[in-house]
């Protein structure tokens, strides 16, 4: 048995201190009574308060507060003593020696009656106590101020408190079923009040033998818990909500947490909300749900809310039944209790108080008695939830003795002290009594009361009069108090409350406790003795007049209750008789006849408020618990999962935002994603590359997901491997779950009840191209409540990756914000650290931690793979035996393949081991030692090739292999998984894994490396050519230390006469996509001449035989991407269908008559190739064709709905395009003078234009025809600009006025005359049906104002001014802000409305050109005069990023309609697009040769259009760049270059800190110079071309043997960084120029510095050696030129005469004179003896750029930025030819080996060569990608060679042959390439080029006509007509041969259906296909 009490009581939310202030009071009281019953049942309250006491002080050390709760237990034993229950006492003694307090300390004597409790301040708060009693005081009546004597009641009349009634409580074993929502009341109400084992003495055995086993299964507690929170669920779920599944979830709301509690209170609020008819379940369960709430469950907030929906539905409810009216009322009643009891104050008075005051003073006119006393009763706790201060209020602040009252009453209320609880209600009432203004307002309630005597009226009239609808009456708090002591069972102390009570005769109060007699009475769970003193109760209250009065109202209200007592089958109804046929002779005739009208009329509609129904069956509990139990599974997916995870090196990875982003703004991954988890974001797309550690980070959060499990109510993490998935598009979870082992039932319960992550690993493995997400319907209604993370490898995706994971349909993905994307970033060197000093911990390698790291600094190559996370542990594990002991390190070379093939055989060695040393069965033994004998390592790898190809053949390369014996046996899969032993044997050694069924490879790098040993194994190649067949084992040089360079292919007509494997991989399917897969065979191309002229052989046989041309396909992607480039190679009709030929080289090659169908093209080089009769169909360039324009473009824009594009030209014309096939719509040549402003009009209908030539013409975009020409300006029109309804344009021009037009009728409507000078911007806010102050448009002008204009443009509303011009005006998208970009270099936004700036944004240093605002207004993007770009939040003011790239300044933002993508352009030419969320540029777009004025995306397909003073607009496909590219091997951008004396090898150097040597006849990079720790700035080749000295940024000059690559020497100690390096000419010595303006002098054998040369006082700009190395020159920004003495190391000669900074230095061929040039114009040649200034030279127009000396003539060269040439003779000083034909600056020229040419380099992206002697330009080098900075002649060959480098870094070289006046120019290499070029490239009768391909090919370049579609049909068509003209003539051989006669029909049929489908496809071609 357990005591019932528990389950309701609030004790458990006490403080110590509040708990341990109940204790005391309940033991005061016990040591006053006298009635031994009662003072047991204190004690035992007494007991529970303490051990509530206890509990609350475990959560601290306050020794103090655990002795004072010793003391009141040392108390408590004294009162138990003296009652005579020693053994209690002896208990409680006990628990006060356990808290430190001994009896022999307390050892003094209380006498009865004193108190023995030292009296404490009473600090309870109304909230957290047992009772609900509100302590607020209230008006007595009249009669009431009497003074009143306690009315004596029979003994048998409640005679003692009684205890709370018992309850059975049968304990439920731990995971078994509950009998009933009861029992799991009382489990969860013993859980939450008896946690220590002290509590044990107040529980049943049973209860307390459960408790002990229940707390230690943490497990079972959390399953009841859950069950209650599942209960409340399953009544949400519940469709009828009946009275019986109400009163199951009310027996569970006093045992809920908060949050379930507040869930079902809000389940109740929504039910009675959004029921059309009340439902009255709902509302008695939301009004108990109330009353019995524990403190802080429910707020202010909450009970307001309450309140003010029953308001409203008492409102609305007045046509309905009394009975719904009662029953609101009623709830309305427990919500103004609990207010009250809470002390919510300052309730709305116009929307809830005072609406519901005067309704419910309304219902006092109602028939029904019982509405009319519970309205009285809500409006009285009404009264006590003030709205603001009332008199009475007042009152109670002046009347000290009301104060005391109150303080007296809450005390005694809190305690349960009756007395002073009723000395409470005394001083309440005398205070009242003592306050004027109070006493005559309360003194009509008191006489208003109608006596027996004086009766007569009606009793509802008698009610009436007796209750008090205007004012606070003390009767509420008397019975608020009554109802505490009735719910603890203190009937004894209700009883004296009652008889007591100051209020006793009111007759509200005596009605009020009618009523609750008559509940008691009615309450079956309350014993016969209770019941049966109610009755008694009523009895003796209607007998004793003189006790209680005589007041009618009352007595008819008792006889109504027992009469309906008495009509009852209950036990009491035989007493109820007997006491109403005693009744019914009880006082004098009119009280007897008043007995008699009452049994006449019937009882009143009395609703006693008996026990709620009894709960349903099956209940909700029942429900819940017939769902299967999943918890069990869970735990051992969980046990399972933690063992596979083991003990893994894993190293915490970093990431970034997307594919992008840089790697310096990584963040700790795992942050991240635990950010996205807290997030309400859906999905997190994890890319990486292959390897880079996507799958262990997977398994570490499910690890870690898994350990933070909650049962229950946990969210589940859930790994799905997809490629192990069959159609994971479909119901992946549920096969997920099922391959674990979950039944159906089970699935069904995780799908309708948990929560999942899903962390889902291998998309690209899948092979999957569908949306996960959308195709599992995740979130949506009755599916899988999951989040998801997704891995996927980086090359796997196209541009438009998103599409395939984001939420949500595709249009409004951007908007929904449920899509995270990140990118696993390389290992930095600090992880790299931590990898290896785990790895060494958990493995025990053969090398130490320090040996690693030692390799990884020396091996130049290993540093770069190792970033890889598993190519760091493949390195880890074969690095040992890859090294041998003694090797020099820093030669070593290590390649991706090569650490494949040493991990390979080391695992298959270890296997062969392991199996060796393995207890094997005698069969098992025989198969290993025959695979030993014949080579167990080869064995393996040859089923590792064998397994892969498979994979690959049959399964389309999905990783996952599932076989089943009986399945599978006679399958390609037994081969490889059967039983036979050496299947086994082999498959146990290799890198596999099982999982049930399915086996797979640790990694799928394996499976394609694997595939690519399938495809060319080097060791295969090396058998056949090798004499001993005998060899069994595999070397580990099986793969060497190959390079990375590039080979070109001259010609491959002469094709190798080895027989190609036609079942060779490459033959099955194209593996374009297969980046991982490529880059292995791009390394063996590399490794092995062998596989590369394999790859040619594939390309020339698809020449003849069509089934070559998927493997020949994948040979040229290989080749291509491994840097082989195709330079004048044969390829005629070479088969290539879908090959990926990007950034690929094919110059002057020879395709024609090629299938080149669907071949990726992007960045192609190929000018001069020949490409006639090729087939073109579907070909990809990446680029459009530019749109050409007859003069300057001066600005674009696309329509709204991106149809058409308007072009403004600066002569004045515009012209626009259909955007579906890029022909002109029309032109308009209105203008005379040039466009300054195009606007279309909001429904894109209309187009106006404003010229210099001052008028604005508006024209219908439809048919391009005038409406109007809007004159009136003065000056020129700088803008235009539409009003949102386009009913008006407003034009602003230069004099600073703005003109307002009407568009309908052309009228001007306003002239608009403020600004003082040239407006700059001019635009309309985005509403127009605003306030005035943001409605209008803002001028932005050059007066330092922007003003701003009411929209009917009458007055101006606000003026900004600033301190500076201003440069562009943004309005935000919603026009409550405008910023503003000024010269000053601010930024400043404003307030639209209040003309207030909220931000102003400081950073820039000079003029801000522009300002943009994102879509949605959250950004602002501004650009600057230096080519900055800054985000700023629009929200905090602050700078998000900052994006540097653009050379000059910036003059266009654009942000793409989605926000995501930001366009900038400007004066350096080029068009940047940058990723908002990152910060990173995604393109750079290059193209336009001069000024870009505008760049605008289109709303339709995401293009960007570009306007350039260049005369063009170009299109571009925004992501559409090239896959790859083809580069040098650099990791960053390259410099320069060198060339060796020879012109064998070239030396390149750039940003990655190294240096490369190439060997130019074989185009390999032979050698990597590595060593400097930051950029290399320069490089010079010794004059024997034996050494290499390089120059860095990191102070460091190093000399390196150009053969062997190895460093010589290094010249360490400078402070600064080297800035130039000269060898001397005999290479003995090297001078180097320093940032500290001195010159060393070295020499080059001993590395000792000779001299240090000091005089200059600025940057030295340029050192050379005299021809005879005897001396040295050098200018500097000085503007000296000094000659040193080499041996002395002194200055000899200080030359003085340039007027600026000096640039370069170089002496004569026979060093007697020097040539110095300055930024000036001029330049001056020097005599070396004298010194003395020979010539000055001076013909440049703008300053000098470069100069060179002819090598054999006394001839000097010039180039300067005023784009010419000029050749002198230095000894005259003569002119002797100027060289004219560049359109932009020459920056380098130098003379031919010969004598006879000067190549000129220059910006425009050409070379040209000039002719000496004649001045002629004999040829042009076009297609350089970039602005060519450096030309150098290259020595070594017969044919003259050229070699250039680019701005962009790449390198190219040229071969030149005399064609006469020509020169021919033939590409023979370039470093790399990205850009597409197709300078005289043939495309006559080139096949299926579309014509948009066709336009962009002939703008590049491109020469020749492609045949037309109808052309190419007609051929058919003539072809067919042949077949048919042979059939129709007779012909004896077809005669004869009658199946010739059928294969002709079939051949004929064939061809029709063919030309059949050609001519459809034609008719569905746009027509600009057609043209």
């Amino acid at each position: 048995m357990v005591f019932g009490g528990i389950v309701t009581s609030p004790r458990s939310s006490l403080s110590t201190q509040q708990a341990l202030e109940l204790a005391r009071v309940y033991l005061e009281n016990a040591s006053r009574a006298n009635d031994a019953d009662i003072v047991l049942v204190l004690c035992h309250d007494t007991e529970v308060s303490l051990s509530q006491a206890k509990r609350s002080a475990k959560h601290s050390d306050n020794q103090i507060e655990r002795k004072k709760i010793g003391t009141v237990y040392i108390q408590l034993g004294k009162v138990l003593d003296n009652q005579g229950h020693s053994k209690e006492a002896q208990t409680s003694y006990k628990k006060a020696e356990k808290l430190g307090v001994h009896v022999q300390d307390h050892n003094q004597e209380y006498p009865g009656g004193d108190s023995i409790v030292d009296p404490v301040e009473c600090t309870l708060n109304t909230t957290a106590d047992i009772t609900i009693v509100d302590p607020s005081p209230f008006p007595l009546t009249r009669r009431q101020k009497q003074t009143i004597g306690i009315v004596t009641l029979p003994q048998h009349v409640f005679p003692r408190n009684m205890r709370p009634p018992t309850i059975d409580f049968n304990p439920p074993e731990p995971d078994s079923r509950l009998n009933d929502t009861h029992q799991l009341a009382y489990c969860l109400a013993l859980l939450q009040t008896s946690h220590e084992t002290d509590d044990d003495d107040i529980l049943d055995p049973a209860a307390r033998n459960w408790l002990q086993v229940i707390k230690t299964e943490q497990d079972e507690q959390e399953r009841l818990k859950s069950l209650a929170t599942d209960v409340i669920r399953a009544f949400k779920r519940d469709e009828l909500k009946d009275a019986k599944a109400v009163t199951e979830v009310v027996c569970l709301s006093s045992v809920l947490d908060n949050n379930d509690f507040r869930y079902l209170t809000k389940e109740f609020y929504s039910g009675i909300d959004q029921s059309g008819l009340l439902d009255i379940h709902q509302l008695e369960g939301l009004a108990q749900l109330i009353q019995g709430a524990a403190p802080g469950y429910l707020d202010s907030d909450d009970l307001v809310k309450i309140l003010g929906l029953l308001s409203t539905r008492l409102a609305d409810t007045h046509q309905q039944s009394t009975g719904h009216l009662y029953k609101l009322t009623l709830a309305v009643s427990h919500v103004l209790d609990a207010m009250a009891d809470t002390g919510v104050k300052g309730l709305d008075r116009e929307k809830i108080h005072e609406p519901l005051s005067m309704y419910l003073d309304g219902l006092k006119g109602s028939s029904d008695s019982y509405l009319v006393y519970q309205a009285a009763y809500a409006y009285q706790a009404l009264m006590c939830v003030p709205d603001d201060e009332t008199l009475w209020q007042a009152t109670l602040r002046r009347t000290g003795k009301v104060v005391q009252g109150i303080s007296g009453l809450v005390s005694a209320v809190k305690g349960l002290d009756l007395n002073g609880f009723i000395d409470g209600l005394k001083d309440i009432q005398q205070g009242v009594a003592g306050v004027s203004g109070v006493v005559e307002f309360v003194k009509s309630t008191y006489e208003g009361a109608s006596s027996l005597a004086t009766g007569g009226k009606g009793f509802l009239d008698c009610l009436k009069e007796g209750l008090t609808f205007n004012r606070k009456c003390a009767w509420y708090s008397a019975l608020r108090g009554a109802d505490t002591l009735i719910r603890d069972g203190q009937f004894a102390e209700f009883r004296k409350l009652v008889c007591g009570a100051p209020c006793r005769l009111d007759a509200a109060f005596q009605w009020g406790v009618c009523q609750r007699l008559g509940d008691i009475a009615a309450n079956l769970k309350l014993d016969i003795e209770t019941r049966q003193g109610a009755i008694a109760f009523l009895g003796e209250m209607y007998r004793d007049d003189d006790g209680w009065g005589n007041q009618s109202t009352v007595k008819q209200w008792i006889l109504s209750i027992l009469i309906q007592f008495s009509s009852g089958s209950g036990g009491e109804k035989q007493l109820v008789g007997a006491l109403l046929h005693d009744l019914e002779k009880n006082g004098d005739s009119a009280k007897q006849r008043l007995y008699r009208v009452c049994c006449e009329n019937g009882p009143f509609n009395h609703p006693l408020r008996v026990t709620m129904p009894a709960i349903g069956s099956p209940s909700l509990l029942d429900r819940v618990q017939e769902r299967p139990d999943v918890e069990g599974n869970l735990r051992q997916l969980r046990r399972q999962r933690q063992k596979e995870h083991g003990n893994a090196v894993y190293i915490p990875p970093q990431g970034k935002a997307s594919l992008h982003a840089s790697d310096e703004t990584r963040f700790p991954l795992m942050e991240k994603v635990g950010e996205f988890l807290s997030s309400d974001q859906t999905v997190f797309l994890l890319l990486g590359d292959s390897g880079a550690g996507k799958s262990t980070f997977n398994r570490e959060l499910e690890y870690q997901l898994w350990q933070s499990y909650k049962k229950k109510s946990g969210v589940i993490p859930l790994h799905i491997n997809l490629p192990a998935i069959e159609k994971p598009e479909h119901d992946m979870i549920a096969k997920q779950l099922r391959k674990s082992e979950f039944t159906e039932p089970q699935i069904r319960e995780l799908k309708m009840h948990r929560k999942f992550i899903l962390i889902c690993d291998g998309y690209d493995e899948s092979q999957q191209t569908h949306n996960l997400y959308t195709s599992n319907r995740l979130n949506e209604h009755g599916e899988w409540n999951a989040k998801m993370v997704i891995s996927c490898r980086s090359e796997y995706l196209g541009v438009d990756y998103r599409d395939r994971f984001q939420p949500g349909d595709r249009n409004n993905r951007f908007e929904l914000g449920l899509f995270q994307e990140a990118v696993i970033t390389q290992f930095s060197i600090g992880q790299v650290q931590d990898y290896i000093k785990q790895y060494v911990s958990v493995h025990r390698p053969l090398w130490e931690a320090n040996e690693y790291k030692k390799a990884l600094d020396m091996i130049p190559s290993l540093k770069e793979l190792v970033k890889n996370p598993f190519l760091m542990s493949l390195s880890l594990e074969v690095l040992p035996r890859m090294v041998d002991p003694g090797q020099d390190l820093s030669e070593t070379h290590i390649t991706r393949v090569a650490l494949y093939d040493h991990f390979i055989e080391h695992w298959l060695e270890r296997g062969k081991k392991r199996l060796g040393e393995k207890n094997l069965s005698p069969q098992s033994r025989a198969a290993f030692e025959s695979l030993s004998d014949e080579g167990f390592t080869q064995n393996g790898i040859d089923f590792l090739k064998r397994l892969s190809a498979a994979i690959y053949k049959e399964q389309g390369g999905q990783p996952i292999v599932r076989y089943s014996r009986y399945k599978d046996e006679n399958t390609w899969k037994s081969e490889f998984f059967g039983r036979e032993e050496e299947r086994q044997l082999l498959r146990e050694a290799c890198p596999l894994v099982r999982s049930g069924n399915q086996h797979r490879f640790i990694h799928r790098s394996l499976l394609e490396y694997g595939l690519a040993l399938a495809v060319f194994d080097p060791q295969d190649k090396k058998e056949l050519i090798s004499s001993d067949p005998g060899l069994t084992c595999r070397e580990s040089t099986r793969s060497s230390s190959g390079s990375d360079g590039h080979d070109t292919v001259e010609d491959t007509s002469s094709t190798d006469e080895q027989e190609l494997d036609a079942d060779n991989p490459l033959s099955w399917r194209s593996y374009v996509d297969e980046t991982s897969l490529l880059h292995f065979l791009e390394e063996r191309v590399h490794q092995e001449p062998m596989f590369e002229q394999q790859l040619l052989n594939y390309i020339e046989y698809s020449k003849k035989d069509k089934k070559w041309g998927t493997a020949a396909s994948n040979a040229i992607t290989i080749l291509v991407r491994a840097g082989v480039q195709f330079n004048g190679a044969d390829l005629r009709g070479i088969r290539i269908p879908k090959a990926d030929l990007s950034c690929g080289v094919f110059d002057s090659a020879r395709l024609q008559g090629s299938d080149l169908s669907d071949v990726n093209l992007c960045g192609v080089w190929l000018s001069q190739a020949n490409l006639s009769g090729a087939g073109m169909a579907g070909v990809q360039f990446g680029e459009l064709p530019f749109l050409k324009q007859d003069s300057e473009a001066t600005t674009c824009l696309y329509s709204p709905d991106g149809e058409s594009l308007a072009v403004g030209l600066r002569s004045g014309k515009v012209n626009v395009y259909s955007t579906s096939n890029w022909e002109i719509l029309w032109s308009s040549n209105g203008h005379s003078k040039s466009i300054s402003s195009v606007q279309y009009s909001p429904d894109g209908k209309q187009i106006a234009i404003g010229s210099v030539d001052v008028t604005i013409r508006l024209w219908k975009v439809d048919t391009g025809d005038c409406q109007h020409v809007l004159s009136g300006h003065d000056s020129p029109v700088t803008h235009v600009a539409y009003s949102r309804q386009g009913d008006r344009v407003a034009s602003a021009c230069e004099d600073g006025r703005v003109v307002l037009w009407d568009v309908e009728s052309g009228d001007c409507l306003h002239i608009l005359i403020g600004h003082t000078d040239s407006i700059a911007y001019l635009l309309y806010s985005p509403s127009s049906h605003q306030i005035a102050s943001s409605s209008g448009f803002a001028l932005g002008s050059s007066d330092n104002t922007v003003k701003l204009w009411s929209f009917d443009a009458e007055v101006c509303c606000r003026v900004l001014t600033h301190n500076s011009s201003v440069r562009s005006v943004a309005y935000s998208p919603e026009g409550d802000t405008i910023g503003i970009g000024c010269s000053d270099g601010t930024v400043r936004l404003w307030d639209t409305a209040t003309g207030d700036c909220r931000y102003i944004f400081i950073g820039y240093r000079s003029y801000i050109y522009c300002v943009a605002y994102s879509p949605k207004g959250r950004q602002v993007a501004s650009g600057d005069l230096d080519g900055n770009i800054r985000l700023w939040s629009t929200e905090s003011g602050e700078c998000l990023r900052t994006l540097s790239g653009h050379l000059e300044y910036i003059s266009i933002l654009s942000y793409s309609p989605q926000g995501d993508l930001l366009a900038s352009a400007g004066y350096d030419k080029f068009v940047r697009v940058w990723d908002t969320a990152t910060g990173v540029c995604c393109q750079t777009l290059t193209g336009h040769s001069s000024s870009v004025t505008n760049v605008v995306f289109s709303s339709k397909d995401g293009q960007i259009a570009s306007s350039s003073y260049d005369g063009t607009v170009r299109l571009w496909d925004v992501g559409a760049e090239s896959s790859r590219r083809v580069s040098s091997g650099h990791n960053g951008a390259i410099r320069k270059f060198r060339f060796s004396p020879s012109g064998n090898t070239a030396v390149l150097f750039g940003d990655d800190n190294t240096a490369r040597i190439w060997d130019i006849g074989a185009k390999k990079n032979r050698q990597i110079l590595q060593g400097h720790t930051k950029v290399v700035y320069g490089v010079t080749y010794s004059p024997r071309g034996d050494q290499i000295a390089t120059d860095s940024w990191d102070n460091t000059m190093r000399v390196w043997d150009a053969e062997t690559g190895a460093c010589i020497r290094t010249f360490p100690g400078r402070a600064q960084a080297v800035a130039i390096v000269a060898y001397s000419p005999q290479g003995d010595h090297l001078a180097s120029s320093d940032d500290d303006n001195t010159i060393r002098l070295w020499d080059v054998r001993s590395g000792e510095c000779l001299h240090k040369l000091e005089g200059h006082t600025e940057y030295i700009s340029s050192v050379v050696f005299s021809p005879t190395g005897k001396q040295i020159a050098s200018c500097s920004w000085d503007m000296t030129v000094r000659l040193w003495d080499v041996e002395t190391g002194v200055c000899s000669r200080k030359l003085t005469g340039h007027s600026d900074w000096g640039l370069q230095v170089v002496y004569s061929p026979l060093g007697d004179y020097i040539v110095s040039s300055c930024i000036g114009s001029a330049f001056r040649v020097w005599d070396v003896v004298t010194g003395e200034c020979r010539h000055t030279l001076d013909g440049h127009i703008i300053g000098m750029s470069s100069r060179m000396h002819s090598p054999n003539r006394h001839l000097i060269a010039s180039t300067g930025y005023d784009w010419r040439v000029r050749l002198w003779d230095f000894e005259t000083g003569e002119c002797h030819n100027i060289f004219i034909g560049h359109s932009q600056t020459v920056n380098c020229v130098v003379f031919s080996p010969q004598d006879d040419l000067v190549a000129s380099a220059s910006d425009d992206k050409t070379v040209r060569l000039w002719d000496v002697a004649s001045g002629q330009c004999r040829g042009v080098i076009r297609d350089f990608p970039d602005c060519v900075r450096s030309i150098e002649w290259v020595q070594g060959s017969e044919s003259l060679r050229l070699a250039g480098s680019c701005q962009d870094g790449s390198i190219l070289l040229w071969g030149l042959i005399d064609g006469g006046d020509r020169y021919q120019v033939r590409l023979l290499w370039s470093s790399m390439n990205n850009a597409l070029a197709v300078t005289d490239a043939i495309i006559q009768d080139v096949k299926e080029l579309s014509h948009v391909n066709k336009k962009l090919l002939k703008q590049r370049g491109a020469v020749g006509e492609p045949v037309h579609r109808f052309r190419e049909a007609g051929k058919k068509l003539i072809g067919t007509a042949s077949v048919l003209s042979n059939l129709k003539t007779p012909s004896s051989k077809l005669a004869e041969d009658p199946v010739s006669i059928g294969a002709s029909v079939e051949q004929l049929r064939q061809k029709f259906e063919a030309l059949v489908r050609e001519i459809e496809n034609i008719a569905t071609v746009p027509n600009r296909e057609l043209h």
